[in-house]
């Protein structure tokens, strides 16, 4: 007998080629998405039928590319992925528990998935049959995955050791395991020596690599038998990673299916009947449920990413994809959960939004799950939406008036709209500088709510209802431009600009739009639906003229009427999207059609007591083979080889959270009368017309207005140095405190002679010393 010693046993055989082509993620449109309702902390994503992406242990961190299926008979070999010919089907709407049958000509493979509730682990259930009368002797099912440890496919590091597939990135790890020891297993690096290169040069499997070292790596396998069952697990270490996966593939797949479905059972019977409505919508509000639940991270509760999809995925490594929090998605969501009847789903979101508020009391414009900012812009409807949130929780009464964390937040939040507003550095779509009408009816609708509230003190309430009010009167004069060429082309006296800019006289000019490399357009001539939240919030009526006016521009501009019904685009030359040959986004391209748009454009209709129902069923139409609504949806001709068609999900990302949001706000409100984003307060007050007696002036150069009482305002104390009429009887005041932060000097226009037509004006910093040195102009009128 002979013992095998260190220095007798055979050295690994590192593979060729590292390390590997540059990485990408897997393509953003998925099939579905999914993950257990359990203590685990894994969630994974489908796409072309298979598992792609999979996050451990956060919504933000992917650490898989993909895990594929190749199959190999006589005379052919296949990428289940690539052929694209499957079916998916779950037990229920509500329960992401998917079935996936692939069909080719020589072979059906199926494949069901399901995320174990106890351990982080995934284990997916194959069977293998021949097409034909007699069986193929040859045919043989393989594993690929691609693991993206650490969110990156640089630097990961792949072996075999004790017959499992391992790899590992820093002190992040994954173990493959099946239930039958895989009958051959090799690593390598990607595009040079993985097994999908194995099999293109030879047909069948002829390496058999060890290690991978520090690159852009595959794991490669063959399964022993037709049937049968593999686990993924991620762990702290290499051998707790396989022991999670062999522990899930001793329970096996089908007892974890019945515990995962049990899990969703409970929560669906939760959800609302959706029986005042037809069979189709009810399933996409019982699937959109479903999708906003999936995207809620288990460590930070509350928290829900804007999609577990990368945009364009397949063409880029972006690590931080749409797997972040957006405030804005995240509120936007949970005022639809809260419609929906899930208060203490929508209670949660609020709290969490708490949690991550910055000092100053705005939001990053995205960030983690774990509160760690991404992106660094400043977006003001990012600060504004999160209080109309919490207000819209205590008018249901979801939260108590004494909750603390609820009266800080808003508090926060409503002294950093009053520092900011109305401009914003970034509108909603995170592009442009300006003015934006969505932005500034959020601002007024949450200053005007928190005022309501009860959570500001008299003199912040009395500070931000004034405000808003001023805001409100000025909407037009900000935002609205008359007699535009875009006017005389639809017959309308005017409308409402998609953003106007931020200097003086800023409803006409040249503004440069993203993703048009440098191209100038003139402000005037475009137009969004963002104007449609002046109607939402309730502070214009829908038969106002100008906004009548201003929907006549964009059903003519911005729909497009695809097979299932009307669907918008952001605003005109939009470059967000792919372009014409269906190739992705690479910075520029042509921006298509949003669904969530549709769910806006639906809600006009509503307010105006028209048929939502073309709205309804056109969200319907756009969704993907498992119901998911994408973010955006191709509208022209169909590219069969990118799987792009007319009316049909496009590549950038599947499911977006915030459209099936927009979707169950619309149906709610069209099933149930239930307005999600209305605060009844706010509304109350702007249905009739409310003139601001109090005009809040904020460094503009020159102002006109009616107002009785004229407050020139700054961030901290001042003097104000003021006279009329080109500066006579010159008068020197000190600021006072305002409210939410705010100081400034009040002239009463009924302390002037009538004759007066102007005040000039400037002030002294009292910190630091120093004078404006812009002389600014007030006409009276």
């Amino acid at each position: 007998m002979s013992t095998a010693t260190a220095s007798n046993l055979p050295s690994p055989v590192e593979a060729f080629g590292a390390p590997g082509i540059g990485p990408t993620f897997a393509a953003g449109d998925k099939d579905m998405v999914t993950t257990s309702l359990g203590s685990s902390r894994v969630w994974a994503t489908i796409g072309a039928g298979v598992l792609n992406e999979v996050f451990w242990p956060t919504t933000s961190r992917p650490q898989l590319r993909d895990l594929g299926f190749l199959v190999t008979g006589t005379g052919y070999w296949s990428e289940v992925k690539r052929t694209a010919s499957y079916t998916i089907s779950t037990p229920d709407d509500a329960i992401p528990l998917p079935t996936i049958v692939h069909q080719h000509e020589h072979f059906q493979l199926v494949l069901q998935i399901v995320c174990d509730p106890d351990r982080d682990a995934v284990v997916i259930r194959y069977r293998l049959d021949g097409i034909g009368t007699q069986a193929d002797p040859e045919l043989r099912l393989h594993v690929l995955a691609a693991p993206h440890l650490g969110g990156t496919g640089h630097h990961n590091t792949g072996w075999i050791e004790h017959g499992a597939l391992h790899a590992r990135h820093d002190h992040e790890h994954l173990a493959i395991v099946a239930t039958q020891p895989f009958a051959a297993t090799s690593v390598g690096f990607v595009g040079a020596s993985d097994g999908w290169q194995d099999l293109a040069q030879h047909g069948v499997p002829t390496w058999s690599f060890d290690t991978a070292t520090d690159g852009n790596i595959a794991l490669f396998a063959t399964l022993a038998e037709h049937t049968g069952e593999i686990a993924l697990a991620f762990a702290t270490s290499s051998p707790g990673a396989r022991t999670l996966a062999g522990a899930a593939l001793s329970m096996g797949y089908e007892e974890i299916a019945q515990q995962f479905s049990a899990g969703w059972g409970m929560w669906a019977a939760t959800l609302p009947a959706f029986s005042e409505t037809t069979p189709e919508r009810a399933r996409l509000a019982r699937t959109s449920a479903m999708v906003i639940k999936t995207h809620e991270d288990r460590t930070f509760p509350g928290a829900i990413v804007a999609s577990l999809a990368t945009p364009w995925g397949a063409a880029h490594d972006d690590p931080g994809g749409y797997h972040l929090v957006w405030p804005r998605d995240c509120a936007e969501t949970g005022l639809a959960l809260a419609a929906i009847g899930l208060g203490r789903d929508a209670r949660c979101t609020t709290m969490f939004l708490a949690a991550t508020q910055s000092e100053d009391g705005s939001w990053p414009q995205n960030f983690t799950p774990g509160g760690e900012p991404y992106w660094t812009g400043h977006q003001l409807d990012e600060t504004a939406l999160p209080v109309i949130l919490a207000v819209k929780l205590l008018e249901l009464g979801l939260v108590a008036h004494d909750h603390r964390s609820m009266a800080t937040m808003v508090r926060k939040a409503a002294r950093a709209l009053a520092a900011s507003a109305p401009f914003t550095d970034q509108d909603r779509w995170e592009e442009t500088a300006g003015l934006s009408p969505f932005t500034l009816a959020a601002t007024i609708a949450a200053l005007a709510g928190a005022a309501s509230s009860g959570w500001l003190d008299r003199d912040d309430a009395a500070y931000a209802l004034s405000l808003a009010d001023w805001w409100n009167s000025r909407v037009e004069e900000l935002c609205y431009v008359s007699d535009a060429p875009i006017d005389t082309t639809y017959g309308t006296a005017g409308h409402y600009e998609r953003v106007a800019l931020a200097s003086e006289g800023g409803t006409r000019g040249s503004i440069v739009l993203a993703n048009r490399a440098g191209q100038q357009f003139e402000v005037e001539r475009l137009v969004g639906l963002e104007f449609l939240a002046f109607v939402r919030y309730g502070l214009r009526a829908p038969t106002d003229q100008r906004i009548v006016d201003t929907v006549t521009i964009v059903d003519g501009e911005l729909r497009r009427d695809t097979p299932g019904g009307p669907l918008y685009h952001r605003y005109q030359d939009d470059g967000y999207g792919e372009h014409d040959d269906g190739s992705p986004f690479d910075g520029s391209g042509i921006g298509r059609l949003w669904p969530l748009l549709t769910g806006e454009r639906g809600m006009y209709a509503y307010d105006l007591g028209a048929d939502t129902g073309p709205y309804l069923d056109a969200m319907v139409a756009s969704t993907s083979m498992a119901n998911l609504l994408p973010e955006q949806v191709w509208d022209s001709a169909a590219i069969v080889s990118r799987r792009l068609a007319p009316g049909r999900p496009s590549g950038s990302a599947t499911p977006l959270v915030w459209a099936h949001a927009e979707y169950l706000k619309l149906l709610i409100a069209s099933t149930r009368g239930i307005r999600a984003d209305r605060l009844e307060a706010v509304a109350t007050r702007y249905s009739r017309r409310v003139d601001a007696d109090t005009a809040h002036i904020r460094g503009e150069r020159s102002l006109s207005t009616t107002a009785a009482t004229l407050v020139i305002e700054a961030s901290r104390p001042f003097r104000l140095h003021y006279g009329t009429d080109e500066w006579n009887l010159p008068h020197d005041i000190d600021s006072v405190p305002l409210g939410l932060g705010r100081h400034g000097a009040h002239i009463s226009r009924a302390d002037l002679d009538p004759s007066v037509t102007t005040i000039n004006w400037t002030t002294f910093d009292l910190a630091s010393a120093s004078w404006d040195t812009v002389e600014h102009r007030i006409t009276l009128r």
